[in-house]
């Protein structure tokens, strides 16, 4: 593992999203779900100073399987990635991973939106995101954020892809079971799902910062996630 990665008692894959573009590290962590954060884990939260948990997984999820808190003060805020409606959508539900990674960010503008904004205030500061594992809607929502702080595609890719190490994925797929009870294949991640995330975002809105504007937000909105997550 890289030092970018914390060792956090009871959550997977936890680690500093910052040390690349302008983002600084010690402000945006990124990790699976907080269900089976044990108390020393909670201790060592604490010692990182945590004032937000933004978690970005389905309101089933959040029901099977709450985040502990074991006494800390934070502010938790969900704000999913995916839409909650399935009816409603123009699009088929994804039915594989190379799906997911282009129906994501067609979806996901109001869930970022919200991360920004939420980002942009300086009391929020440390913030953790986290879905189940860390590794896809974790790693759009994280993309994202990295690229608006000026990043390259290829440091976002390495960090992207490091949820393989984090989740033991780099030995391959792994079984586990979901929120409605049925078994499941996690797969790893690779860097062609990522990219078509980003060319998705730019082919329809020209750029991340476009994309952003066509959610909701202002220039002084981007302006101000700048300023309180930059070096």
């Amino acid at each position: 593992m890289t030092d970018a990665f914390i060792e956090i008692p009871g959550v997977r894959n936890f680690r500093d999203a910052g040390g690349i573009g302008a983002l600084r590290r010690g402000v945006l962590y990124r990790s699976g779900s907080l269900h089976t954060l044990t108390e020393e884990g909670a201790r060592k939260l604490k010692d990182l100073g945590l004032r937000t948990v933004i978690d970005l997984r389905s309101q089933e999820e959040l029901e099977v399987w709450p985040d502990q808190r074991h006494g800390l003060d934070h502010e938790s805020l969900h704000l999913p990635t995916l839409p909650a409606n399935r009816d409603d959508l123009d699009r088929p539900w994804p039915e594989d991973q190379a799906d997911l990674y282009t129906f994501m960010p067609a979806y996901a503008g109001p869930s970022l939106a919200a991360v920004v904004r939420r980002l942009a205030a300086p009391d929020a500061l440390p913030v953790v995101v986290h879905c189940a594992v860390g590794k896809d809607r974790t790693g759009l929502t994280i993309a994202v954020l990295q690229s608006l702080l000026g990043a390259s595609d290829a440091d976002i890719t390495a960090d992207f892809l490091r949820s393989n190490v984090g989740l033991g994925l780099d030995q391959g797929p792994t079984p586990y079971v979901d929120e409605t009870g049925t078994e499941r294949i996690s797969r790893p991640i690779n860097a062609d799902l990522i990219a078509s995330s980003l060319a998705w975002i730019r082919t329809h809105h020209g750029s991340v910062p476009d994309y952003l504007h066509a959610a909701g937000l202002t220039a002084a909105d981007l302006a101000a996630v700048r300023a309180n997550l930059s070096v």
